[in-house]
């Protein structure tokens, strides 16, 4: 799960969100996805759940860093 920041970073940037606008719909603080981003914090499973319900892409797109985004 190296490139899960990665990733997160850029569906939040597809969807011209800001750190505050994706915290605020997950419901956490905007430093927690930053954190994420950066890779200094590993989400849970619920966390990468509602992070995958929100984005519509499947866990394992998200949790596999031989997986890409699809564009």
């Amino acid at each position: 799960m190296e490139r899960f920041g990665e990733k997160l970073a850029d569906l939040r940037q597809q969807r011209s969100l800001t750190l505050r606008e994706l915290g605020d719909m997950l419901g956490v603080y905007n430093t927690y996805i930053s954190q994420l981003e950066k890779g200094k914090r590993t989400p849970n499973a619920a966390m990468i759940l509602k992070i995958a319900r929100l984005f519509d892409v499947p866990t394992d797109i998200l949790m596999k860093d031989e997986l890409d985004l699809e564009d």
